[in-house]
């Protein structure tokens, strides 16, 4: 067996629990794995991991075989496959210019996006016929591995919700006193309990706002790892974040607060006494919103086995060992390029840009 090398390669402490269970399944096939982060908040969340590079020269210094990235972009000059593993779910929060999702940007750096499921794999092999210089294979998202196999409802007297929010402040729930004093209320009246989590970007005195309900009935979590949260909850309460999608895997309903966009998979709502009412609408589990919560996961994420992981491995070695002489160069990227160089503090003329059929080609 070939020994490969694996870089993880992540920002922000958000990605940690997508590359967990690629780490888990690499380590299990015996492959050497490390990670790495471009960002100080990342670099602090992985200080517990003793497989963590330190420095963009360490990574350079390491050859990494294959570089499985939960970013937007990756260092040309790291030797190694370069795949997009995605840091989300298509959430479909709000296009961008010219009608255009973000998630769908192709920015010239990566030879293979492993896709999550057919509503995505299908708009990247379109831009891959139009670019030409990566590849697309459909694999799942590690990062939901964890949790399958669904387990079945328990009946509790108390129904849990769990609360999540984005960080972008007109979109997110977490910023609005009404929704806050809403929540309180229903904490305090014990009908309901609550977790809530918000995301590592929100400002600290909102983390600090929303601790204070903590309670018999409301409970804060400051944890990036949300799925053994998702499996306590009975439904979930949002905004645009792409927990929403994660959430829905489990077949469980959502209510989101002011979405920016129509979806019949969810029960949507823009004001703060309607709250209670989408609560005891979604926790009676509505047979019809069920059935297109089934649809969209179908289209989302098919896979239900937790081996999503493990078709990402496969699949990235399966690239490298193929000749990908068909593909064309990528682009210079020459500003993109100047940016991660001055992100990085580390400046070379070196880049990685023709396809080649094995690594040590390169």
């Amino acid at each position: 067996m070939m020994q490969y090398k694996f870089l993880i390669y992540i920002s922000y402490s958000y990605a940690i629990p997508i590359g967990n269970p690629l780490e888990k399944e690499l380590k299990n096939r015996g492959y050497e794995v490390q990670w790495f982060s471009d960002l100080e908040e990342g670099s602090n969340g992985l200080r517990n991991k003793t497989n963590a590079l330190s420095s963009i020269k360490e990574v350079i210094h390491y050859k990494p075989d294959i570089v499985l990235a939960a970013t937007n972009d990756v260092p040309d000059f790291i030797s190694g496959l370069k795949v997009q593993i995605f840091h989300g779910f298509f959430a479909q929060k709000r296009p961008g210019k010219n009608n255009k999702f973000a998630h769908f940007r192709i920015r010239g750096f990566f030879d293979l996006y492993c896709t999550q499921g057919p509503s995505t794999t299908s708009r990247f092999k379109t831009l891959q016929k139009q670019k030409k210089y990566f590849d697309v294979i459909e694999t799942g998202w590690s990062k939901v591995d964890p949790l399958f196999p669904i387990a079945s409802k328990t009946v509790s007297t108390t129904p849990t919700i769990i609360i999540a929010s984005t960080f972008t402040e007109r979109l997110s729930l977490a910023y609005i006193d009404e929704v806050y004093n809403t929540i309180k209320a229903l904490s305090t009246s014990g009908k309901y309990n609550f977790k809530m989590v918000l995301h590592p970007k929100i400002p600290l005195y909102l983390v600090e706002k929303w601790k204070q309900l903590d309670g018999p009935n409301f409970t804060f979590y400051d944890t990036t790892n949300l799925i053994p949260l998702f499996k306590k909850s009975d439904i979930l309460f949002a905004d645009t974040t792409s927990a929403i999608q994660e959430f829905l895997l489990q077949k469980k309903p959502v209510v989101t607060f002011n979405h920016t966009l129509k979806h019949d998979y969810l029960i949507q709502i823009n004001q703060v006494e309607s709250i209670e009412t989408a609560f005891n609408k979604a926790l009676s589990n509505p047979e019809n919103l069920l059935q297109n919560i089934e649809l969209y996961i179908n289209e989302l994420h098919p896979y239900s086995d937790g081996k999503s992981s493990a078709r990402v491995v496969d699949a990235t070695i399966s690239f490298l060992q193929k000749d990908r002489s068909y593909l064309k160069q990528k682009p210079l990227n020459l500003i993109r390029k100047f940016k991660i160089r001055k992100r990085l503090r580390y400046f070379t003329l070196k880049s990685y840009r023709l396809p080649k059929k094995t690594i040590s080609n390169l």
